[in-house]
């Protein structure tokens, strides 16, 4: 097995595939290198002599300069590299967008919906327009599993702490969310539970739904009602038996969403696990169908590489917007735009955020970028999305959600057990994690290094696998119960 690899021929450091010591010899492309320092699997050995300020290159770009001169051989990572990145900045529209690929379309088994997409799902939802009302929608969740079957297949309540107490956009926030999770296609029915007096209540989330199949939901006040668990539990009841005679059937890849998220990165996760989601999304995306790329801080620095595939000068805009709007954001907290990446990924390999960033957004493939949303705005262009979302895991994986998406694929190099509102599939970047935590990983990229598969091999499995989770085949932390929901918080409360 190779000691190092080196991404491009342009970079000036090579990734250490296994844990390496001082004074061994280690060659990679030709170059014999002998080590300096001790270097941990995953991080980062300089390829040549460099100078202090030089810059540091890793994926072909720029991921930060030397802060002091670094010997060929030598560990490069946060003790010796920095940062270059900055506040916002001016862009300059140059477009090579890649030409659209086209690809037979295949089909999974879902449930059709009068309004929008196919579901991938048939669950029965309960949705809380406020926190107080967390407990009793727990304690509905729990009595109405006794409905699971012959339809439905699951029961789920997605308790939060907002919906009232809210201003402005912080609120229109909440509202959108609740609204977009009310219609979503993996719900076959759902019960709008609010309290009576919040800001958000009832009869605002419905005006916030826009169109949606009044078949498919019911709402009650617990306010206005003498027992609202027992009238909470004829709606449920009723919403399930309704549900009992849907099937799945088949239905075109083009109505797939898929989001496409990261989390406890390492130094493995930009070369194993995300290059093999944009495969699968330059998959689906052939076919028809539409993917979605969040978390906006970690594009910082690699920001450029998505800008030169907007489709027209429009998106490029809207992507220069999402991009400084979000740097906007941090400033206006007094934070650093750079506070990242975090004590997991760092311990992983990973020095920089633009490193971060430039592993990061290997998931969204070789596509053109078709459209860029706010967050909570629902989907509608086919083809490869931008999301306006922190780098948050559940928050941003909720925000896919929320779009639009049916499921959420999840590339980690340290590990999670979380899920989102819809099937969270998680990716693992290395095989060790696969095998430590079988219970969590439910794809192992890893096998790119340990096995010698392709990023085609890879990427056609992902596909498949994909198209079996649509079709119905549970992931893990499906089959464990877990599903949460997280709001982006954005502004005052009251």
């Amino acid at each position: 097995m190779a000691e190092l690899l080196r991404i491009t021929p342009y970079d000036n450091v090579a990734v250490a595939l296994r844990a390496l010591t001082a004074g061994e010899s280690v060659t990679v492309g030709g170059l014999t290198l002998t080590l300096k320092t001790d270097v941990p699997a995953g991080h980062k050995v300089a390829l040549e002599d460099l100078k202090k300020d030089a810059h540091v290159i890793k994926y072909g770009y720029p991921i930060g300069y030397a802060k002091e001169d670094i010997p060929a051989g030598s560990h490069v990572h946060v003790h010796n590299l920095h940062t270059l990145l900055s506040g916002e900045l001016e862009y300059t529209w140059q477009p090579t967008p890649p030409k659209k690929l086209r690809r037979e379309g295949a089909t999974f088994m879902g449930y059709p919906r009068k309004l929008g997409r196919a579901g991938i799902r048939n669950e029965l939802w309960i949705i809380p327009t406020v926190g107080c009302v967390n407990d009793i929608a727990r304690e509905l969740e729990r009595e109405a599993q006794s409905l699971v079957g012959g339809g439905v297949e699951r029961v789920c309540a997605f308790t939060h702490p907002y919906g009232c107490s809210q201003m402005g956009d912080d609120q229109e926030n909440t509202r959108q969310v609740l609204a977009n999770l009310a219609k979503h296609p993996n719900a076959g029915g759902v019960l709008l539970l609010g309290l009576g007096c919040e800001n958000s209540g009832v009869a605002i989330i419905q005006e916030h739904m826009g169109q949606w199949d009044h078949d498919r939901v019911r709402t009650l006040i617990c306010q206005q009602t003498e027992n609202e668990f027992e009238d909470a539990m004829a709606l449920l009841r009723e919403l399930a038996e309704r549900m009992r005679g849907e099937k799945r059937v088949p239905c075109p890849a083009s109505e797939l969403v898929v989001g496409l998220k990261c989390g406890g990165s390492d130094g493995f996760s930009g070369i194993t696990a995300n290059p093999t989601i944009g495969g699968f999304s330059d998959r689906l995306i052939a076919m028809g169908g539409t993917t979605i790329l969040t978390e906006v801080p970690e594009m910082f620095g690699a920001e450029t590489i998505l800008m030169s595939r907007c489709e027209d000068r429009a998106t490029f805009d809207k992507t220069v917007n999402l991009i400084n709007c979000f740097k906007r954001y941090f400033e206006e907290h007094h934070q650093t735009i750079y506070e990242n990446p975090s004590p997991g990924n760092k311990a992983g390999g990973i020095s920089t955020l633009e490193d971060k960033a430039l592993g990061c957004t290997q998931k969204s493939g070789f596509a053109p970028v078709a459209d860029v949303l706010a967050y909570a705005q629902p989907v509608t262009t086919p083809g490869l999305n931008l999301l306006s979302a922190p780098g948050n895991d559940l928050v941003a994986a909720t925000g896919l959600a929320a779009s639009g998406a049916q499921l959420v694929l999840f590339s980690t190099g340290r590990g999670t057990p979380f899920a989102c509102p819809v099937p969270t599939v998680k990716i693992s970047s290395n095989s060790p994690l696969a095998a430590k935590k079988p219970h969590w990983i439910d794809f192992d990229a890893g096998r790119l290094l340990s096995a010698g598969m392709s990023l085609d091999e890879l990427a056609e499995e992902l596909c498949s696998l994909v198209l079996a989770v649509a079709s119905g085949r549970e992931v893990n932390a499906e089959r464990r119960g877990f599903h949460d929901l997280a709001i982006f918080k954005t502004g005052v409360t009251l």
